[in-house]
C-alpha cells in the first residue's frame, strides 16, 4: 500500500463527507441549534461511527451480511426507525425556541455514533471502496492506518464545518429560518428512513 492509495482514500471521504446525507444534515442542525460545543461532541461521534465501519468493512462484515441477512435487516431496520425517530421529534419542535440548557457532550456524541451507525449500508460503500482503491490481503499495520486515516479525516473535516457554521451571522440567520428549516430537516431524514425501511438490497 502507498501514499497514492491513501490520496485516492481520502479524495473519496471528502466527496463523501460533503454529499448531502443524514450525517451532514444531522450535524448541521445541532451545530445551529445548539452551538459550537455541541456541534463538535456530535461530528466526533459522527466520525469514530463512520471509522468503525471501515474497520468493520476490512474484517470484512459485509460477508457477514451476506451470510446472514437477517442480521442485515435487523441493523436496518433499527437504524430506519431511528432517523424517523429524529425526524418527528425535530417536526414537532421545529416551531419551538431554543431551550436555554445545552445539551450534554455525551448525549450529543452519542447522537452521532447512532446517525452513522443507523445506515448499515456505510458498511457496504467502505468494502466497495476498499476493494477498488487499495491492493488486497492488505497486512494489520496497513488496516490501521486506513483506519486512522479515516478517522482522522472525518475529524478534521468535521470540526472545521462546525466552527465554520458556528459564526454569529449564520446562527443569527438560523434563527429566524428555524421552523423552515427544521421542517425540511426533518422531512429529508424521515425519506430517508422510510427509504432504508423499503430498500430490500443488501
Amino acid at each position: 500500500m502507498g501514499w497514492e492509495h491513501l490520496l485516492a482514500f481520502n479524495a473519496t471521504l471528502l466527496a463523501a463527507i460533503l454529499s448531502p446525507g443524514p450525517a451532514m444534515l444531522y450535524f448541521i442542525r445541532q451545530t445551529l441549534s445548539q452551538g459550537r460545543r455541541v456541534g463538535l461532541y456530535t461530528v466526533w461521534g459522527l466520525a469514530v461511527m463512520a471509522a468503525t465501519w471501515t474497520l468493520l468493512a476490512l474484517v470484512g462484515l459485509e460477508a457477514l451480511f451476506a451470510a446472514v441477512p437477517a442480521l442485515y435487516w435487523i441493523v436496518k431496520t433499527a437504524g430506519a426507525l431511528y432517523l424517523i425517530w429524529i425526524a418527528i421529534k425535530t417536526w414537532r419542535a421545529a416551531s419551538d425556541p431554543l431551550g436555554e440548557v445545552p445539551r450534554p457532550a455525551a448525549r450529543a456524541f452519542l447522537g452521532g455514533v447512532l446517525v452513522n451507525l443507523a445506515n448499515p449500508k456505510s458498511v457496504l460503500f467502505s468494502a466497495a471502496v476498499l476493494i477498488v482503491i487499495f491492493p488486497p490481503a492488505l497486512p494489520v499495520e496497513a488496516k490501521a492506518l486506513i483506519v486512522a486515516n479515516h478517522l482522522a479525516v472525518e475529524l478534521i473535516v468535521g470540526s472545521t464545518l462546525v466552527v465554520l457554521l458556528s459564526t454569529r451571522r449564520v446562527s443569527a440567520g438560523y434563527l429566524r429560518a428555524k421552523p423552515v428549516f427544521d421542517r425540511v430537516a426533518a422531512g429529508v431524514l424521515g425519506a430517508l428512513g422510510l427509504r432504508l425501511l423499503a430498500d430490500r438490497s443488501l
